[in-house]
């Protein structure tokens, strides 16, 4: 097995080159790639069968860098992502840097991650990284690694090494849209 900093050399490389892999993130087991490559986000659409339509969460590894991938943030985004409690991914309309097709009318929803090895492969990469959920559109998320299927770590060109053991009680982020009045609309919970 590699060593922390050997797997996130391997995944960034990998990411480099386009490829898509399955990844512990602080909510559930995600598959993602280089939120920058629009080829990779297809792909990914395509091993999930998931509609072109749906967005795509993206994770970014500071508050910091929202700036760098959203138009005009909510000054409100920074103090509801530091006083959230749970994990937190939050809808701006309008994204920048990003690959197109993450969503199709131009928004972008974000997570701060929380999670050091997806914050160490995001820095090291210098982009965001796509965040959904390691199984097929529709189907169950995989609350931990042994419930991934075979055919989902199959179809990515890489599964991490690390955390196949760690059992959690896993929830996806709660996602919010925040107005043009800075107040917000919860749409998962």
């Amino acid at each position: 097995m590699n060593t922390f900093e050997e797997e996130v050399e391997l995944c960034v490389k990998l990411l480099k080159e386009g490829k898509v892999f399955v990844y512990p993130t602080d909510t559930i087991w995600g598959i993602g790639c280089d939120a920058t490559n629009a080829k990779a986000v297809d792909r990914i659409l395509k091993i999930k069968n998931r509609p072109a339509g749906q967005g795509l969460i993206i994770l970014v590894d500071s508050v910091e860098r929202l700036k760098d991938y959203v138009v005009d943030p909510s000054p409100v985004a920074a103090d509801l992502i530091k006083a959230a409690k749970n994990p937190l991914s939050i809808v701006f309309k309008q994204s920048k840097g990003l690959a197109k097709n993450l969503s199709s009318d131009g928004s972008v929803c974000v997570r701060v991650t929380s999670n050091e090895f997806c914050k160490a492969v995001i820095r090291k990469l210098g982009a965001p990284i796509t965040s959904t959920s390691a199984n097929l559109h529709g189907e169950p998320s995989p609350a931990n690694f042994a419930d991934i299927t075979e055919n989902m770590k199959q179809s990515a060109d890489y599964v991490v090494s690390l955390y196949h053991d760690v059992v959690v009680k896993p929830k996806a982020s709660t996602i919010i849209r925040i107005k043009d009045d800075n107040t917000f609309d919860v749409l998962r919970s």
